[in-house]
């Protein structure tokens, strides 16, 4: 139950001589997945009473990176803020001579935690072996703790760590707030831009295995990369044609650039518009991008804003590029997400959790699937349509109900009552 049966509020910080052990995880995925699980971190040691050693980011198989905490976040910031919470230490401690073992032995790992854990779970399972060992790996580790079943003391740390805890190094800071300031200014006067969470590159159109417009090359090339990719998934290609149906009609496919330009223009956002894209290299190049460059000419990436020297500066971690985009996008006027996934899902959560004064929009993917798909709407019903569906998804608090998690809705979990 949510209570658990240690009273996590009311226990001392553990001293080091008193500690109940040390555990380790490595942070897995791009910047906001090894963000949450750097969250679920720190409110697992406090509920084991652990002492946790400064998350690992993993290299990541797909951008290669080999980026470390203190590379992108300030580390003396996120130990100090949290020090009444957890006892945070920045290596493993001196007394563990094999420093190896903690990365390869099977004795040394906590394997086969739940996804969604409760904190009791934590208590019976974890941390009996971490007083036997002393200090103890995590893996994996995303998703590996609950929302409803742990004290709402811990949810309202995890909302600490997330929106105080970890902050960006200040040259990421002071570079975002100049592509912020450039995006306001571009026109001569101060106007308000929009920030698009474009969720179009080749590897999430080849794993959503939905279907887009395409030539026939095209369509064959994608066949081929999702068969080499995904081989138990794609089996022999025949029933992926109703699959794709299927997802376009719940809503699970990406929406593509030109999908987007025609909800914008229908919400009623001018060709003036200025928008930032944060995207990485997009399917189908210029070709792709066209329909939507042409509706909203003031369209520009972050490599167009800043100088070469600049953006050259961040390319030795592909992870802080990653944090620009992030940032930029929270300071936007209007955030407008694309498509599922832990970037946006952290943007409209921080945007609620500041006062929800910030527009972010929504898309409706399964309705509009349904008004692009006819044939027979004029363009006066498709704007009605927009606008109708879209009216409540704004960013706007939202009911929340078992399980939803409180990266994108933290208004339960972590906000003051006024």
């Amino acid at each position: 139950s949510p209570s658990t049966r240690i009273n996590i509020t009311s226990r001392d910080l553990p001293s080091e001589n008193e500690t109940n052990g040390y555990i380790f995880i490595h942070a897995e995925g791009g910047l906001n997945q090894q963000r949450i699980a750097i969250c679920n971190a720190v409110a697992v040691a406090k509920i084991m009473g652990a002492t946790l050693i400064l998350p690992v980011l993993k290299q990541d198989q797909i951008w290669k990176d080999q980026t470390k905490f203190e590379d992108i976040f300030d580390v003396d910031h996120f130990i100090e803020y949290l020090k009444d919470d957890v006892r945070i230490v920045r290596d493993i401690p001196e007394w563990f001579a094999d420093k190896a073992e903690l990365f390869t032995s099977i004795r040394r790992t906590v394997k086969n935690i739940p996804k969604y854990a409760s904190a009791d779970f934590y208590i019976d399972n974890v941390l009996p072996r971490i007083k036997e060992k002393k200090i103890m790996a995590l893996k994996p580790f995303v998703d590996r703790l609950g929302y409803d079943n742990v004290p709402p003391e811990i949810n309202r740390l995890r909302c600490r760590v997330n929106y105080h805890a970890l902050k960006f190094l200040p040259e990421i800071e002071e570079m975002a707030e100049k592509l912020a300031a450039r995006m306001r200014n571009r026109t001569g006067n101060v106007n308000p831009y929009m920030a698009l969470h474009l969720r179009f590159e080749k590897g999430m159109v080849g794993l959503s295995f939905c279907d887009f417009v395409g030539t026939r090359e095209e369509k064959a090339m994608m066949a081929t990369y999702r068969q080499k990719e995904w081989p138990r998934r794609y089996k022999n290609g025949s029933h992926l044609w109703q699959l794709a149906l299927q997802k376009r009609k719940e809503g699970r496919c990406p929406l593509e650039p030109g999908e987007v330009a025609v909800i914008l223009r229908a919400m009623g956002y001018p060709k003036e518009t200025q928008i930032y894209v944060a995207s990485g290299q997009v399917y189908g190049g210029k070709n792709r991008m066209a329909p939507l460059r042409n509706m909203f000419p003031n369209l520009v990436t972050k490599e167009e804003l800043a100088s070469k020297e600049e953006i050259d500066h961040f390319r030795k971690h592909v992870t802080s590029l990653a944090a620009l985009d992030f940032l930029v996008c929270l300071k936007s006027d209007v955030f407008v997400m694309t498509h599922g996934g832990n970037f946006a899902k952290l943007i409209i959560g921080a945007r609620r959790y500041m006062g929800h004064r910030l527009k972010s929009i929504k898309p409706d993917k399964g309705l509009m699937s349904k008004s692009f798909g006819d044939p027979y709407m004029g363009w006066a019903s498709f704007v009605e349509d927009v606008v109708i569906t879209h009216h409540t998804r704004t960013g706007l608090p939202e009911e929340t109900f078992p399980n939803y998690d409180i990266w994108e809705n933290p208004l339960t979990a972590c906000m003051c009552r006024a």
